[in-house]
């Protein structure tokens, strides 16, 4: 089991305004707050949010070795809409709006967010609705 995920970001209140609301809204609770930084658990997993000063870039690439994105599961998928509906008053956009819901294929139902820190996260319906 996943024991926590730790996060740096060139700006700690833009991350926590974005990845809070969402994590909030997944059902995670704030657990550990300090200047620079913050964290939010589930059970025994939890994802800290920290602005270092050892940071190297001042914003993250998905697409360069590392991290490409976190994948949530979420309820439903009247959740994973609620969800990308408000998103964007919390710092994300939807990604390929285009081909949403079905951006991971016609048997994968999700959103696809990112922030302006550059940090991508998917939201998958574990039930996904039924097709006719």
């Amino acid at each position: 089991m996943l024991h926590h995920i730790e996060l740096w970001t060139p700006d700690l209140d833009r991350a926590v305004a974005s990845f809070g609301w969402l994590l909030e809204a997944l059902g995670h609770s704030p657990f550990q707050s300090w200047s620079g930084g913050r964290s939010w658990r589930l059970g025994p997993t939890y994802l800290v949010i920290e602005q270092s000063s050892a940071l190297t870039a001042e914003e993250h690439d998905r697409c360069r070795p590392g991290l490409n994105h976190l994948a949530f599961h979420v309820e439903d998928a009247a959740m994973v809409e609620e969800l990308a509906a408000d998103a964007a008053q919390h710092g994300w956009r939807l990604m390929f709006p285009e081909r949403h819901p079905y951006a991971g294929g016609r048997q994968h139902y999700a959103a696809y967010l990112a922030n302006e820190d550059g940090f991508e996260v998917e939201l998958v319906a574990i039930r996904p609705p039924e097709r006719n």
